[in-house]
């Protein structure tokens, strides 16, 4: 019986970041192909709009490309650490949508430090992109790396300070 609940709860945390994972995907597709098709008209091109109707299957041939192509590796390269660090970015942006809640009382995770917990993801993200360009041996895409780093810490800052006039404004 103990363990029929662990096994329930496992199953419909599985359940519920899949309903999370999979209409992030498809609105992530379907803006990338409006984009495109923005960029296509402002430059006098068709666009992406071979691939189906209207250019529909433009994503999905998209995201099946992307699974084929070659990885090409740096001969000089810490290949574990370049490996692992888009799976760490990805996984840390998907947790920052954990504490977002779809409706009242629907959440993923209900933590009463939301925000403490937005800003601690979203910083270990940071440190996942200066190892990315760390662990290529290359100092330009290291130097790219900390200008990236750079910029998330500016936008973490404004956020913050954003978001601490709004808690100041609503509980005093």
């Amino acid at each position: 019986m103990y363990l029929n609940i662990h096994i329930f709860l496992i199953f419909k945390s599985i359940l519920l970041f899949l309903l999370i994972l999979f209409p992030l995907l498809l609105i992530v597709a379907i803006l990338t192909l409006v984009e495109r098709k923005v960029i296509g008209a402002s430059q006098r091109r068709m666009g992406p709009n071979t691939q189906g109707i209207f250019g529909l299957l433009q994503p999905i041939n998209d995201g099946i490309k992307l699974f084929f192509k070659e990885t090409i590796l740096p001969t000089n390269s810490n290949k574990i650490i370049f490996i692992f660090t888009p799976i760490i970015v990805f996984f840390t942006a998907l947790l920052s949508w954990l504490i977002i809640p779809f409706k009242y009382g629907n959440v993923f995770a209900d933590i009463d430090l939301g925000i403490l917990y937005f800003f601690a993801i979203s910083s270990l993200s940071v440190y996942a992109i200066i190892l990315a360009g760390w662990s290529s041996n290359s100092k330009y895409a290291f130097l790219g790396a900390l200008r990236a780093a750079a910029q998330m810490i500016a936008y973490e800052v404004s956020i913050g300070l954003i978001l601490l006039s709004l808690y100041f404004v609503l509980h005093h």
